[in-house]
């Protein structure tokens, strides 16, 4: 099977095809992490994209049961520089390509990542086609395509990664957390449930609904796109608003800059993101620098409001990565600490939440 991959540039970049036999359409990002590429398959906040990985070997673990982040692959196609069809490993169970075979997710190897990276890192994250096929293709055809194509977070990509009911999960505890689900990662939920029962609601939970539940405290996950899409603006944000005096919050990455958002601060879209393991962030009153994990094209403008006060930022660029509510119970973060990189630098931050949380119910 062949594959091509093609850049709204007009870029057309021949390869070996894998997984699915398909055509798919997203917005070509890179990730720099050496190993994690199931957890990063598995991602919600990557629908929409393309993800190309910028180590060269991929798949010599292969996959197995226990390194899921959601229930299937959520990134639209997958692109590598080699893909291992023979991996090793004790608890290897399918290589990558039956993996995305089994997902509907096309994949193509045996291109140049590094010249692709440079490419985005100069010009920014561009529209992508990426199509894997036995005979022959219509390049031009497809390239205009890639042209015409709305860009993918014009769209709630949201909507389609959050959860459409409400789901109890039982923790350690009497603590009951509700956890707005923006595209939640498995492992946020994990960490959760070591210290309280979690309330799973869907991203436009209204706040009339989520009063009922009761719960002693929230926090708004991770996920992809545009924060200030109109539909999250008159959802999420809505109700944190009218909620926000009443409980202690938490955000992680999209959930932070939704919070963000709430409290007058503005985002913008980064030119390509950062996306992979060793992100250096500096917190600003300890001047302890941890290396995150991160996955986002968004970020939050260093404007300061009233309301918020910035405690992280990016070593590298200076971006925004934390901030705090002058007076409330609030805090977010950019990066996830759920995720450890460090290998568990930012655990506490989930310790400081329950913290807040049952301070709260004490009436502090």
């Amino acid at each position: 099977m062949r594959a091509l991959l093609v850049l709204e540039d007009g870029t057309c970049v021949k390869g070996k095809g894998f997984g699915a036999k398909k055509t798919v359409f997203g917005e070509l990002v890179f990730n720099t992490n050496m190993t994690g590429y199931q957890e990063s398959l598995t991602d919600p906040s990557y629908k929409g994209q393309i993800l190309m990985m910028t180590y060269p070997l991929i798949g010599n673990y292969g996959t197995n049961k226990d390194n899921f982040e959601s229930s299937e692959i959520q990134p639209e196609a997958f692109a590598v520089s080699e893909q291992c069809d023979f991996p090793s490993h004790r608890k290897h169970g399918k290589n990558i390509s039956d993996f995305l075979r089994e997902n509907d997710v096309p994949g193509i190897s045996d291109i140049d990542t590094r010249a692709l990276t440079i490419k985005i890192r100069k010009h920014g994250t561009v529209k992508t086609a990426l199509a894997t096929f036995e005979d022959e293709i219509d390049e031009d055809s497809l390239v205009q395509q890639v042209k015409k194509m709305p860009h993918p977070t014009s769209r709630n990509l949201v909507d389609d990664v959050s959860c459409k009911t409400i789901t109890n999960l039982k923790g350690k505890g009497e603590l009951n957390i509700a956890l707005v689900d923006c595209g939640v990662k498995r492992n946020i939920i994990r960490n959760l449930l070591k210290h309280a029962n979690v309330i799973q609601v869907p991203y436009d939970i209204g706040p009339k609904e989520l009063y009922e539940l009761k719960p002693h405290g929230i926090l708004v996950s991770n996920g992809p796109g545009d924060p200030a899409h109109s539909e999250i603006m008159t959802s999420t944000v809505k109700t944190l608003n009218e909620v926000a005096s009443d409980f202690p919050i938490m955000g992680i990455c999209l959930g932070h800059q939704i919070l963000s958002i709430v409290f007058g601060a503005e985002t913008f879209k980064l030119k390509f993101g950062h996306r992979g393991g060793n992100q250096p962030v500096k917190d600003v009153e300890s001047g302890r620098v941890y290396i995150t994990s991160q996955n986002h094209g968004f970020a939050v403008k260093p404007n300061p409001t009233p309301e918020l006060s910035f405690t992280h930022f990016n070593v590298n660029d200076d971006t925004v990565e934390g901030m705090k509510h002058t007076s409330l119970p609030i805090f977010s973060v950019q990066y996830h600490p759920e995720a450890s990189p460090g290998p568990q630098d930012s655990h506490h931050l989930f310790n400081e939440f329950m913290g807040m949380v049952k301070r709260k119910g004490r009436g502090g």
